[in-house]
């Protein structure tokens, strides 16, 4: 299946209902407490740029967002591939297309927070397999055994 990744705005059906489904998936899976959402509107923010991957019918399939803290670090945010496409590349274009961006906006560290156990193995893989490393917690978030973190070097001193 060929997929398309663009940068889109949030405020749009096919990106809520994307989100609507991912915070579905991640309801069973740890405390609310611990589930660091962002709604689209907090995503239409100047921080944080939104990817949307989408199949050769424009139908939306994927998701993830870039959110820039400053001094170099910044946030994969509200990865989410859609359960029928699973297994297709398309978490992995996503995270491309989002480093990819980084390394433009100068972007030393992508840093990112998900969740434990078996329902987020497949996100672990993908993290992983594309050279992420675990890390402990960053910014506010809390040191949990619902939180995996993951940290990866987008761009060194010498080409920063």
């Amino acid at each position: 299946m060929a997929v398309s990744v663009a940068i889109e705005t949030p405020l749009q059906d096919d990106v809520r209902r994307l989100v609507a489904a991912l915070n579905a998936h991640l309801l069973p899976l740890s405390p609310l407490e611990f589930q660091f959402k962002m709604t689209v509107e907090q995503m239409a923010g100047s921080d944080t740029t939104l990817f949307v991957a989408r199949d050769e019918t424009g139908r939306a399939v994927g998701m993830g967002a870039l959110k820039v803290h400053g001094d170099g670090l910044a946030e994969v945010k509200r990865m989410y591939t859609d359960p029928t496409v699973r297994g297709q590349r398309v978490g992995s274009s996503l995270l491309a297309a989002i480093e990819h961006v980084a390394a433009e906006r100068k972007v030393k560290t992508l840093m990112l927070e998900t969740g434990t156990g078996d329902g987020m193995a497949e996100a672990h893989r993908l993290y992983t397999r594309a050279g992420y490393a675990v890390r402990g917690p960053f910014l506010d978030y809390p040191d949990s055994e619902w939180s995996a973190f993951f940290e990866k070097p987008i761009l060194s001193e010498q080409t920063a």
